[in-house]
């Protein structure tokens, strides 16, 4: 039986319709037509999905659709401006050539930004831990934390 959600999505109100069994990926790529969050693995494990929920990361492949209602959600294409501007993390990562294949840079960028949000200053180490549960297989993650510390001022 399809259930009725409602919640904000990249600042605005969004109401649709999902069966309970949905994942937020499902809702977010198949319904509401937001491809910029990948999934990966399907398992939580990638951080291909990651999204934010009220500030906070989340793999979006494992989380209940459900569980959504009436909270706020950013995906990727939450972070530009009004008009199209890219945000910093996102000029960062194209300035220190964080981005090789982009499967990852979705998810990656939106764990930088909880990070900083949570912390302006990280150090390198702290940077490590919040994007570790982010995987890249084209970087080495060395440009990833060269660019998170450009937009931290390091």
């Amino acid at each position: 039986m399809k259930q009725t959600i409602n919640f904000i999505l990249n600042g605005e109100p969004v109401s649709v319709e999902v069966e309970p069994h949905l994942t937020l990926l499902q809702v977010l790529r198949d319904k509401l037509e937001l491809t910029g969050t990948k999934e990966g693995c399907g398992m939580g494990e990638c951080g291909a999905c990651t999204v934010l929920l009220n500030g906070k990361t989340v793999n979006s492949c494992i989380f209940p659709a459900l569980e959504a209602d009436g909270k706020s959600v950013m995906t990727i294409e939450g972070l530009t401006d009004g008009q199209g501007h890219l945000h910093p993390i996102q000029k960062a990562f194209i300035e220190y050539g964080a981005i090789q294949c982009g499967f990852c840079t979705p998810g990656m960028v939106l764990s930088a930004k909880a990070l900083l949000d949570e912390n302006t200053k990280p150090t390198e180490e702290e940077i490590r831990h919040g994007i570790a549960g982010n995987l890249c297989r084209c970087t080495g993650y060395l440009q990833i934390i060269e660019a998170i510390k450009a937009v931290s001022g390091q």
